[in-house]
């Protein structure tokens, strides 16, 4: 490709890659073939069966991969590139001798019609097949949402006839999902129409992701934990205040059965031929925002190096994969890397307006030292963030064409002071791997110091109120919390019935530090409102809600679904 050529678009990039089979990348791993399910010839599934022997056998040699949770800064509406940096970190340790693999999420369908249009990774640095990827993949998204809403149903169900369990219809909890941002059904009445149709009650859709199904299965360690985990599920309190689970409906057994393919990760491959494990989706906002712990285990025992995505910034992502996901899988991390961009930090520092579905701001093309110094407040609140689990962080500047050497060097003067163990521009998007591999060096080198002294954020026994305070403070950046009586009354009941000692999964704005995603930069002087409290028993976590934040997303004014089509040959087109 010539200086003056125009650089194809992604989907372009993707299909002029002509694809490993997948059976070779998982020999190449260390499966055997009765390991390996596949879906074609460019995707599979592994055994549960699988990981258990490698991890087993990777044990007796005390041999077990480096562990780095790639993470960001506050993102613009357009995101800073976090999953094609992670692929291009991926495809750099490849090229210098490091077998490395990649662990990230699978794309939610509300996003990829809505704002996205797609998250495979972008450019030189994506994981393949794209389309694949993007859309059905093999089936666990619609696997999660028949799972969730057929104990739904059994609610409903339980009502209609006679409602032996005494459940309480003002007392449900448990609402209905769908893969697609659709707001008008945040709030909805089901059962109308008569006697035959149900009983009518307000109910709620959330979106796939957000589902506790969702986070069961990405937390879960084999098939026996998804099955008690789904049991624990609480769905409705009775009249009398009892809970009911998803065992007293007789449910949870069925719900295993529909996740039993789900549950295993699945193997796809980068633009380069490395291994990438792809596997569950929970947003970051919403949920715990991280892929599998399965797919984490069978990275580390496969390979020198594996890279697992948290989602969005490190307030949101990154704190619950080390407060939660860590805290439950045992795994410990040796390094973070924080991506950041220039066009974002003039964005924190107040320059420009980023919108999605609009053309980028011409003032954030030009060189302004000083807005990008004074956004990287942000930078720095996000290092910390991160450096308060006794993590080594490696700031990777995701390279866009405009960025100067003036603006970088602003960048890594605030995020050394910050703490920052090194700063290097990645031009992975332009280049692939080659364009990463002084980010993989730099990676490398931290992964080797490791995080001997990895500590959580708050015990175990602190009362959830603390915990929830000590995240708004030592995080956000808050002054402190402010409860609305609904959410001081699930407190205390949680306490009460035992479950004090779980984790916090805060739900909020993804585009500020704080709860209101008008504040950029480095907030201070606010304080944060929980509007209710809700509880995830099978899962494992409760799960605050901040501000205004929703549970179910909406479609922008002009979705990416419109642009998305198939040409005269019947090839899809619209994907990026």
């Amino acid at each position: 490709m010539s200086a003056a050529s125009p650089m194809p678009n992604s989907l372009e990039i993707a299909r002029s890659v002509t694809p490993r089979p997948i059976i070779e990348l998982a020999r190449e791993l260390g499966l055997r073939d009765e390991e390996v399910e596949q879906y074609g010839p460019y995707k599979a599934k592994i055994s549960l069966a699988g990981i258990t022997r490698l991890e087993a056998e990777a044990a007796a040699k005390s041999k077990r991969g480096k562990y780095i949770v790639v993470t960001a800064i506050t993102p613009t509406p357009l995101g800073e590139g976090k999953t094609t940096t992670n692929i291009g970190l991926v495809q750099g340790l490849n090229r210098i001798g490091h077998r490395a693999a990649v662990c990230i999420r699978q794309p939610s369908l509300g996003p990829v019609f809505g704002i996205k249009g797609g998250a495979a990774g972008g450019g030189y640095s994506q994981v393949i097949p794209m389309e694949d990827f993007n859309l059905h993949l093999t089936g666990d998204n619609h696997a999660v949402g028949a799972a969730h809403n057929l104990l739904a149903a059994f609610v409903d169900n339980s009502l209609m006839h006679g409602n032996p369990l005494g459940i309480d219809p003002l007392g449900v909890v448990w609402p209905r999902v769908v893969d697609i941002s659709d707001r008008a059904v945040r709030r909805a009445i089901v059962g109308l129409g008569g006697r035959e149709n149900g009983y009518p009650r307000e109910t709620e859709w959330q979106i796939t992701v957000a589902s506790e199904v969702m986070a069961v299965l990405a937390l879960t360690s084999d098939l026996q934990d998804l099955r008690r985990r789904l049991g624990r599920m609480i769905v409705a309190t009775t009249f009398d205040g009892r809970r009911i689970t998803a065992e007293d409906l007789k449910c949870a057994g069925s719900m295993t059965v529909l996740l039993l393919d789900a549950i295993k990760p699945n193997l796809l491959q980068t633009l380069e031929g490395g291994p990438a494990f792809v596997h569950c989706g929970p947003f970051a906002n919403i949920a715990h925002g991280n892929n599998s712990v399965l797919a984490d285990r069978l990275a580390l025992a496969t390979c020198d190096i594996a890279c697992t995505e948290a989602g969005f910034g490190a307030d949101m992502g990154a704190e619950k994969f080390f407060d939660i996901k860590c805290r439950q899988s045992g795994l410990r991390p040796d390094a973070a890397v924080m991506v950041a961009t220039i066009r974002a930090l003039k964005m924190h520092g107040g320059v420009g307006r980023i919108v999605a579905g609009k053309p980028l701001d011409p003032a954030l093309a030009v060189e302004n030292v000083e807005a990008v110094r004074k956004g990287s407040a942000n930078l720095a609140a996000q290092i910390e963030n991160v450096r308060v689990f006794n993590v080594p962080v490696v700031v990777a500047v995701n390279h866009f064409p405009g960025d100067t050497d003036a603006e970088v060097a602003a960048i890594r003067e605030v995020a050394m002071a910050a703490g920052a163990r090194d700063v290097v521009v990645s031009r992975h998007f332009a280049e692939g791997g080659a364009g990463a591999e002084d980010l993989a060096r730099a990676v490398w080198s931290a992964a080797e110091e490791g995080a001997p002294d990895f500590r959580l954020l708050y015990p175990d026994d602190l009362p959830l109120r603390e915990k929830i305070e000590t995240i708004a403070v030592r995080i956000y950046g808050a002054r402190g919390v402010d409860e609305l009586p609904a959410a001081t009354r699930a407190l205390k009941l949680y306490e009460d019935l035992g479950f004090g000692n779980l984790p916090v999964c805060m739900a909020k704005t993804h585009l500020s530090l704080s709860h209101d995603p008008s504040l950029k930069g480095r907030p201070t002087g606010f304080r944060v409102p929980i509007r209710e409290v809700r509880l995830s028993a099978g899962a494992g976590f409760v799960t605050p809600l901040l501000g205004e934040m929703r549970t179910m997303p909406g479609l922008p004014s002009h979705p990416a679904g419109e642009s998305i089509d198939i040409d005269a040959d019947g090839n899809i087109v619209g994907l990026f």
